[in-house]
C-alpha cells in the first residue's frame, strides 16, 4: 500500500469518526493518541529504562487498531533533553517532558506548573524486609511450573509479553522472575493499579479526618446547593458511581481515543478542572460507569487535603504510605497543572507493587502501625452495585455476584480475591484466605481475558502453596 494510499485512509477513518460522533471529539484522535504515545515512550525511556521501539511495538500490539494510526506517527526521544515527541502528519503533535522524580507530564502549550520532589526524610521502613537483594528463584517446582507458563508465549497471536511476576507469601517473596531488561528495582506503569493507589491515599485522609466518604465533595465547582454535582460523594468517586458525562475508560483500542474521558488525559493541562466541569450523564449513585475522571477529581482532593501544592502530595504519599512499606522504587507523575494524574500514572517495581498488596493483605497494618483505617480493606474489596466487572472502592473485587466476579470464580480465583487492575495486563492480587499476594506486569491485550495468563498463574500458585505457609517462615 502506497503512502498516499495511507494518509487518504487515516484521514477518512478521522472523517467517519467524526460523521458517528461528532466533528469536536473526531478532532481529538490525533491529540489523544500521539499524547498516549509520547506519555508512555517518555516514562518507560526515562522512568523505567526500557528500550522505546521495542516498548512502542509491544504496547501499540495489545491494543487493537492502534496500528490504523501508529503506522503514522513519528516519534522522536531526546536523550539529552529527555523528551518524546509525537506527531502524526502534521494533524496531531505530542510532547512529553521528564522531570528527576516526577517522571513525566504532557505539555500542551501552556507553562508546566513548577513541581519539585520533596527531599527524602529517610523515614525507616515498618513492613519486614520482604526479599534479599538477589533474584528470589521459586521455592518449588510447582512455582517454577508456573512461572514457566506465565511467560511463555502463545504459538500465534495475541502474545501475552509478560515483564514482571512476583508471588509473596505471609509476607515474603517465594518466586520472582522478569523479562530482559527488566529487574527487581525497574519502575513500570501500573496504569489504572493507579487507582488504588489514590484509593489507599483517600483512606489515610479519612483516617485523619481531613475527607469524608458521605456528604458532598469538597470540590469548589460543586458547592452551589443547585447544582446537581453537589450531591456527589467521595465514596461515589471511588466506587464509579457519580455520573459525570465523560465516558468509559475500560477499553484500550483505538475506538477509545474518542472517548471524552482521553481527552482529559492526553489534550488537557489541567485534568481535574476538565473532569469537574463535565455535566451529569446519570443523578449520582444511580448508574455505575467505570471512567478515569473519578479517580483524577480524587487527586485533586488529595491535593488540597495535604496542603495544595504539587510537593505537599507528593510528601504526603511519601511519608504516609510509600515509606512505611518501603516503596523505594516509585514514581507519581504529574499532570501539567501539578496535580497527581492518581487514575493511571503511577511506576513502580513489582517489588513495590507486591509490597502495597502486603498492606491490604494485613488490614492496613504494618509494623504495629495503622495506615489505612479500620474497616478499610473491607470496604474496598466490598463489591459496588451493578458494576458488572466486579468492582469495589478502588480494587476489583470477587465479592458480589457480579458477571466479572462469577467469571474469574469459575476460571479457579479464590472467592476472596481482589486485586489492583490496570489496562493491558497489570495486576496485583491480594488472595487473604491463601496469605498471597501475587504482581503481575507486562503488554497483553485486554481481550480475549484468557491471553494475559493470569487465570492460570492464579491457579497454579494457589495450587503449588496451598497449606504450605512455613515455606516461606510465616509472618
Amino acid at each position: 500500500m502506497t503512502r498516499r494510499r495511507k494518509i487518504l485512509l487515516l484521514t477518512t477513518a478521522i472523517a467517519c469518526a467524526g460523521l458517528a460522533l461528532g466533528a469536536a471529539r473526531a478532532r481529538d484522535v490525533p491529540k489523544v493518541a500521539t499524547g498516549f504515545i509520547a506519555d508512555t515512550l517518555c516514562a518507560e525511556t526515562f522512568v523505567s529504562g526500557l528500550d522505546p521501539q521495542h516498548n512502542l511495538a509491544e504496547t501499540t500490539d495489545a491494543m487493537p487498531g492502534a496500528g490504523l494510526l501508529t503506522w503514522a506517527m513519528d516519534f522522536q526521544v531526546d536523550r539529552v533533553r529527555k523528551d518524546v515527541t509525537v506527531s502524526l502528519f502534521g494533524i496531531g503533535r505530542s510532547h512529553a517532558v521528564y522531570r528527576e522524580g516526577l517522571g513525566c507530564t504532557l505539555e500542551h502549550g501552556q507553562r508546566i506548573t513548577d513541581g519539585a520532589l520533596p527531599p527524602d526524610d529517610k523515614q525507616p521502613a515498618l513492613l519486614p524486609e520482604i526479599a534479599g537483594p538477589g533474584l528470589v528463584e521459586p521455592q518449588s517446582e510447582g512455582l517454577s511450573t508456573a512461572l514457566d507458563r506465565a511467560f511463555t508465549e502463545p504459538a500465534q497471536p495475541p502474545y501475552r509479553r509478560t515483564r514482571a511476576i512476583v508471588v509473596m507469601k505471609a509476607g515474603h517473596i517465594i518466586a520472582e522472575r522478569y523479562a530482559d531488561g527488566v529487574g527487581p528495582q525497574t519502575p513500570l506503569l501500573g496504569f489504572s493499579m493507579t487507582k488504588s493507589v489514590t484509593s489507599a491515599l483517600t483512606g489515610i485522609l479519612v483516617r485523619q479526618g481531613k475527607l469524608k466518604l458521605d456528604g458532598p465533595a469538597p470540590i469548589a465547582a460543586w458547592q452551589n446547593p443547585d447544582d446537581p454535582r453537589h450531591a456527589i460523594t467521595v465514596d461515589q468517586l471511588l466506587r464509579h458511581t457519580a455520573g459525570l458525562a465523560l465516558g468509559s475508560s475500560l477499553q484500550a483500542s483505538l475506538g477509545s481515543a474518542l472517548e471524552p474521558v482521553n481527552t482529559m488525559k492526553y489534550a488537557e493541562n489541567d485534568m481535574a478542572a476538565f473532569a469537574e466541569r463535565a455535566p451529569l450523564a446519570t443523578a449520582p449513585d444511580t448508574a455505575w460507569n467505570y471512567h478515569d475522571g473519578n479517580f483524577v477529581i480524587l487527586a485533586q482532593l488529595i491535593r488540597n487535603a495535604a496542603g495544595g501544592k504539587p510537593g505537599d502530595a507528593l510528601r504526603f504519599a511519601r511519608r504516609e504510605l510509600f515509606a512505611p512499606l518501603g516503596m523505594v522504587n516509585v514514581t507519581l507523575q504529574l499532570d501539567g497543572a501539578g496535580t497527581i494524574e492518581g487514575s493511571g500514572e503511577m511506576l513502580a517495581s513489582a517489588r513495590d507493587w507486591a509490597r502495597f498488596g502486603q498492606l491490604y493483605l494485613n488490614d492496613g497494618v504494618v509494623g504495629g502501625k495503622r495506615i489505612l483505617p479500620e474497616g478499610w480493606v473491607s470496604y474496598s474489596a466490598s463489591a459496588t452495585p451493578n458494576a458488572w466487572v466486579g468492582i469495589g472502592a478502588g480494587f476489583w473485587t470477587n465479592q458480589g455476584d457480579s458477571f466479572g466476579a462469577k467469571f474469574r470464580i469459575e476460571h479457579g480465583w479464590p472467592r476472596d480475591a481482589f486485586f489492583a487492575k490496570g489496562t493491558i495486563g497489570q495486576y496485583a492480587i491480594v488472595i487473604p484466605s491463601e496469605r498471597l499476594v501475587i504482581v503481575r506486569l507486562g503488554r497483553s491485550p485486554n481481550w480475549p481475558p484468557e491471553v494475559d495468563g493470569v487465570f492460570d498463574l492464579v491457579r497454579d500458585v494457589v495450587a503449588a502453596t496451598h497449606d504450605k505457609s512455613k515455606m516461606a517462615g510465616g509472618n
